[in-house]
């Protein structure tokens, strides 16, 4: 079995219909770690974890746990390692789940049994899953605990009515108790069928960043500091111990937002690891911790989530001014009006949210100046919210060009 990470899966759903605890129950780690997140008791920030899928055979009968033993203490074989990313549910923080959507390959769309369904963001998930076509979804039914049998099998019904002509209306439908472990293994059986998307290793590569960290504790002393951390996805490509990379848009060192005051982090990558795995070389699949040389007060509480990283000098230009070829999602539940010359709107690019104005309209073509400088994927695609009655809504998805 690989060290690394061979899928990225990403839980997707409505607010409290219990992705974080379904996450645990996999990994048995808890993601929202955010003093914020604790406080709200909600995912704010993206939440990660590894697992690891291992096989029990009892009586010519294949099982699947995460356990590290089967039920009879004979060690579990093994099988699939697979990195999980915590989104949010939450109508204000939608961008950030968007942003979780780029660097998936598939999804547990979690749907509560304890309320109607579809609710709000249960719907905006589902156009996400639909406009970037990921096919590799499964659906959990949560909390069917505490609402009991025939309520279950209504919601069931629901949830397979919604799902009615989405890229998600063949998917599997798992029942879960999560906080006590029930039908794990059939979900786990479930994960085991995705097949590994074929991986470019030998392209240009390149890395979403969606967490930094600074590792060092308070008070050590200076020859003792340790380089800055960025954990993200590997795109495509191959990343080796020793290569010089390049972060990109970098560091503002001016006053303002345009690309002469922003200087990109050249710096050597001194360790790389996938959960407590130590890795001579990273490819995509799986989320990665990159140690670098680079100073760690840049890195420090998420400093460089949404940038960019390549081998040195391969990144495209970071830039102000964008194009996108824009093409709009059917909803029903929002406006159906033109966009305006200076209008306001939230983008989210690679790992990273944006606030665009537009400066030009011309049919799809949409021309707008960002609050800041980004380094942009031309074959990323770029999601567009608009802010209706104070809220911002998911209206469609955009490409560079």
């Amino acid at each position: 079995m690989n060290k690394q990470s061979e899928l990225n899966i990403g839980t997707l759903g409505h607010v409290d219909h219990g992705k974080t605890t379904l996450v645990s129950a996999l990994t048995h780690t808890w993601t929202d770690v955010h003093s914020e997140s604790l406080k709200r008791s909600m995912t704010i920030k993206l939440g990660y974890a590894e697992m690891t899928i291992r096989k029990c055979s009892h009586n010519g009968v294949e099982k699947f746990t995460v356990e590290e033993n089967c039920k009879d203490d004979i060690s579990a074989v093994p099988f699939r390692k697979i990195s999980l990313l915590d989104a949010p549910g939450h109508e204000t923080l939608m961008a950030t789940a968007i942003a979780s959507s780029s660097i998936i390959d598939g999804a547990l769309f979690v749907i509560s049994a304890s309320e109607p369904c579809p609710m709000p963001q249960t719907k905006e998930h589902l156009m996400i899953l639909n406009a970037l076509g990921i096919k590799n979804i499964i659906v959990v039914q949560t909390k069917i605990d505490i609402v009991g049998e025939n309520k279950a099998k209504q919601n069931y019904e629901q949830i397979k009515a919604f799902l009615k002509g989405s890229v998600a209306e063949t998917a599997p439908v798992i029942p879960v108790m999560a906080n006590k472990g029930i039908n794990i293994d059939a979900l786990l059986e479930e994960l085991a069928k995705i097949k590994i998307p074929e991986r470019d290793k030998s392209a240009n590569a390149i890395m979403y960043v969606a967490r930094s960290f600074d590792t060092n504790r308070p008070g050590t002393h200076i020859k003792d500091i340790i380089g800055g951390v960025i954990g993200g996805s590997v795109i495509r490509g191959t990343f080796k111990i020793g290569d010089d990379i390049e972060i990109k848009p970098g560091i503002n060192f001016g006053d303002n937002q345009k690309k002469d005051d922003y200087e990109s982090i050249i710096t050597k990558i001194d360790s790389l690891s996938a959960g407590s795995e130590q890795l001579e070389s990273a490819i995509a699949g799986g989320l990665i911790a990159v140690g670098t040389e680079c100073d760690p007060s840049f890195t420090k509480a998420d400093g460089l989530v949404g940038q960019v990283v390549g081998k040195a000098g391969t990144l495209p230009e970071a830039i102000n001014d964008i194009t996108l070829n824009y093409a709009s999602l059917n909803r029903t539940d929002i406006p159906k009006q033109s966009f305006k010359n200076g209008e306001q709107v939230l983008l989210g690019i690679g790992t990273g949210t944006y606030v665009g104005y537009i400066t030009h309209i011309k049919k799809n073509r949409l021309e707008m100046k960002l609050n800041r400088i980004a380094c942009i994927d031309k074959s990323a695609k770029i999601s567009v919210l608009r802010n209706f009655s104070q809220r911002w809504k998911l209206s469609g998805f955009g490409s560079i060009v």
